[in-house]
């Protein structure tokens, strides 16, 4: 009996001792998970912060560029306009000689023209002024009339009227005669 007794006196008391385990396995694990929230929650907070960051970056390049786009527009015609200036200045210089005489008045008229010309050419307008006998191209001519000619058929006869291009772009096609078909 005594083995008996001392073995229901270790039960109880293993009994306690798994509670013991068990009560502190379960509290370890309580404070794990709470360690992992709190890990969770502090690299939640850090990845809102980076989001939210991302987002402001993304709404101040957008608005910059739209700033930029709007000066673009804005400003296009600057440089454009800044090289016909000298050509007005030209003109009002030309208008301001009284007594000039036609020959004058020429020669005047033809050097505005080369800067009026040299103007367009830095702001990469083009003229489209097809000599005769130049196969005839509907993206950049415009058949005025069709005439009988002693040349290929399809081809330019005479310009009525010069073309202008900017960066392979047609602002007018180049009025021309066209030779007919014989």
């Amino acid at each position: 009996m005594s083995n008996d007794t001392s073995t229901q006196n270790e039960l109880p008391q293993d009994a306690a001792g798994a509670t013991e385990e068990a009560a502190g396995a379960a509290a370890s694990e309580n404070q794990d998970w709470q360690a992992q929230v709190a890990t969770l929650s502090a690299k939640n907070a850090e990845l809102m912060d980076q989001f939210m960051r991302a987002q402001a970056e993304m709404q101040n390049v957008r608005r910059r560029s739209e700033d930029e786009v709007s000066k673009a527009r804005k400003y296009a015609l600057e440089s454009f306009a800044d090289s016909l200036l000298p050509v007005c200045d030209s003109l009002e210089a030309g208008l301001a000689h009284q007594n000039a005489t036609s020959e004058q008045i020429r020669e005047g008229a033809e050097a505005t023209l080369r800067q009026l010309k040299a103007a367009l050419e830095r702001n990469k307008v083009v003229q489209i002024d097809p000599a005769a006998g130049t196969k005839f191209d509907p993206h950049q001519h415009q058949a005025i009339s069709v005439v009988p000619a002693e040349q290929e058929a399809n081809t330019v006869v005479s310009v009525l009227q010069k073309g202008y291009v900017i960066a392979d772009r047609v602002l007018r096609p180049a009025l021309v005669t066209v030779a007919a078909p014989r």
